[in-house]
């Protein structure tokens, strides 16, 4: 309608988003469900496979209007501007209004559709500028440059949050987990002689999960061994640790061979 590669670009990334919100709300409520025989620690991760399947629908709709706006850098076209500026505010209206709706959200699976919500309308406003430009002057060039800059935006957005969600997939260390300061105070404790296999992961980008070896003297008693556990969950708790499996032993694992008795 508008003869503009802007709107188009911005409108195939609104329609990529409505249909996301959709899956990313399904696998929400999928990953709020009670850990069960079998998922043991629970759903959470569904809603890391929401993130993932969104960027994969906006990487396609990005190469789709790249697609369009090269030609059109080539070969200029001056858009229909006058349908564009009323498009433009409708489309920050809307996508403003979502943005307030999400802004409070803290799994990375709000996150990510917040975050392209808050896209859509820094695109739209690019768009209403941009269509405001060319109203006054004839730059039909205007229009693919914004149309890539949009696509380019998005496309470098779906890449920083792809890693993070693979990141979480392949049970990297959470950013806000601090291996060495932690085993480092659990070593600081009374009883406490080392600390050995500490590993870190968390299930959704919020619910971090931890398993360590901590060697204890042998003539310790089964009481005492209960106050260095709770010392060492104040440790936890004050390093973003959810959910901790503690083993104690009287000597240090050997990792000679690579192999120790740790189950995680």
């Amino acid at each position: 309608m508008t003869n503009s590669v802007a709107i188009l670009s911005d409108a195939v990334h609104d329609f990529g988003d409505s249909i996301s919100i959709g899956m990313a709300w399904y696998f929400q409520k999928v990953s709020q469900k009670e850990r069960d025989s079998e998922y043991s620690y629970g759903y959470g991760r569904y809603s890391i496979m929401g993130a993932v399947i969104i960027a994969i629908i906006l990487v396609v709709g990005s190469i789709f209007i790249i697609s369009e706006a090269i030609p059109r850098l080539v070969q200029p076209e001056q858009p229909e501007t006058s349908g564009m500026i009323p498009l433009a505010i409708l489309g920050i209206v809307i996508n403003g209004a979502a943005v307030l709706r999400l802004r409070k959200g803290k799994s990375l699976n709000e996150e990510v559709i917040s975050l392209h919500l808050l896209e859509d309308v820094l695109g739209w406003i690019a768009v209403l500028i941009g269509a405001i430009v060319m109203h006054l002057y004839d730059i039909p060039i205007l229009d693919p440059i914004l149309s890539m800059a949009i696509a380019a935006w998005v496309l470098f957005n779906v890449y920083r949050n792809l890693k993070k969600a693979f990141s979480i997939l392949l049970q990297g260390t959470p950013t806000n987990v601090d291996i060495p300061s932690i085993t480092a105070a659990i070593e600081k404790l009374d009883l406490v002689k080392s600390v050995h296999d500490c590993h870190v992961w968390t299930m959704d980008g919020e619910f971090n999960i931890l398993t360590v070896d901590v060697v204890v003297p042998s003539e310790v008693k089964i009481a005492d061994l209960e106050a260095v556990k709770v010392e060492i969950w104040k440790v936890f708790d004050a390093n973003n640790i959810e959910h901790a499996t503690i083993e104690f032993d009287s000597s240090a694992p050997d990792i000679s061979t690579g192999r120790n008795k740790n189950c995680h």
